[in-house]
């Protein structure tokens, strides 16, 4: 069996052009949370099950920020 690695991962939303004249800025979706996983692709399906409902119109907008320890 392969050990698990330890992640940190982030769900950031940041706006189009458009949005950005109107004022919005980036924000973060999720805060970062901590996981055990045996890969980086791995964590990034585990974060795309975390994206909230409302921005599956936006997800080409949407960044999850992973990074292994």
């Amino acid at each position: 069996m392969k050990k698990l690695q330890y992640f940190q991962y982030a769900i950031l939303w940041h706006p189009t052009d458009d949005q950005a004249k109107d004022g919005k800025k980036s924000i973060v979706i999720s805060p970062p949370a901590y996981v055990l996983s045996k890969d980086h692709n791995s964590v990034l399906m585990l974060a795309a099950k975390a994206i909230p409902d409302k921005y599956d119109e936006e997800l080409d907008q949407v960044e999850i920020a992973v990074r292994p320890f």
